[in-house]
């Protein structure tokens, strides 16, 4: 297991993670993020679930379990991918640099992760 892939998976669980307990919390600037780009409040307690699944996907992947840890980066590389989508659809661009932000450690965690002997 390689140093960059620990720092890195890391880095995004703790993304992930800070990221769903505001979701769960309807934390103003989740809230205010959500109703520009048009999506219903009720929605955020399903998106941070997804998050936060994604998070504890990646930890188990830490542990050994690399095909578990593959699937999560895949889910959470397409989550973000929606957001970006749901932030252009929106024309919602001044704060786009976060949902791009998760998409690229999702990436890079997906990379990381398969390239792992």
């Amino acid at each position: 297991m390689s140093v960059a892939y620990v720092v890195v998976t890391v880095i995004t669980i703790a993304a992930n993670a800070g990221i769903a307990i505001a979701d769960f919390a309807k934390a103003k600037f989740v809230l205010a993020n959500s109703a520009e780009v048009g999506l219903p409040q009720s929605w955020l307690p399903m998106l941070a679930t997804l998050k936060a699944a994604g998070a504890v996907g990646l930890a188990v992947g830490l542990l050994g379990f690399r095909v578990i840890g593959a699937a999560a980066a895949i889910g959470l590389v397409l989550f973000f991918a929606g957001a970006m989508a749901a932030h252009f659809r929106a024309r919602v661009f001044h704060n786009i640099a976060f949902p791009c932000a998760y998409l690229a450690m999702a990436v890079a965690s997906l990379g990381l992760v398969i390239t792992q002997r």
